[in-house]
Order: C-alpha cells, then structure tokens, then sequence
C-alpha cells in the first residue's frame, strides 16, 4: 500500500469516525460529509492517473456535482433548523415532532 493510498484510507475512516462520534452540532456533521466527499473525490482523480486509463475521468466531476448538491442541501436543512430550533444541536432535532 502507498503513501498516497494510506493517506486516502485514513482521511475517510477518521471522517466517518468524526461523523460517528461527535454529534453535537449539525455543522460538524456537515463537515464530516464533506471531508469525506473530498477524499473520496481526490482518489477517484488519482485512480485514472494510477491505472492510466482515460475511460474514468467523468466520474470525478460527478461526484464533484452531487457533494456540491450535498452542501447545498445540509446548509438549507442547517439554516432551517437553526431558525424553527433556536441552535443548530442534533438533540433538539426530534423527527417525531414535525
């Protein structure tokens, strides 16, 4: 396994592991997701390079587009929720309620 390869690995299993464990606060979790969209955004640009194949260059744009989408979304749904909520806490947010 290479650097480059590790580096990947970690940055997404600590992001998943942030998303997992601190759940506080709705931006952190945002943030999490984003982290890991931008990780596994940079391996899928490094793979093509790696493999030499032109075949799987769309695939990064792709995904460029949907995390874009994500952040949009995840930014209305924070700005909602902080405006009905008073705060942006994961606690006070009770799907049982709406």
């Amino acid at each position: 396994m290479t650097f480059l390869h590790l580096s990947f690995y970690s940055t997404f299993t600590l992001s998943s592991l942030g998303l997992a464990f601190h759940r506080t606060h709705l931006i952190s979790a945002l943030l999490c997701l984003e982290s890991m969209m931008l990780s596994m955004y940079i391996a899928l640009s490094m793979w093509p390079i790696q493999t030499q194949t032109t075949s799987q260059t769309l695939m990064p744009i792709l995904m460029l587009a949907f995390s874009a989408c994500e952040a949009g979304t995840g930014l209305a749904i924070l700005v909602a929720s902080t405006r009905t909520h008073g705060s942006d806490h994961v606690h006070n947010l009770n799907l049982l309620q709406c």
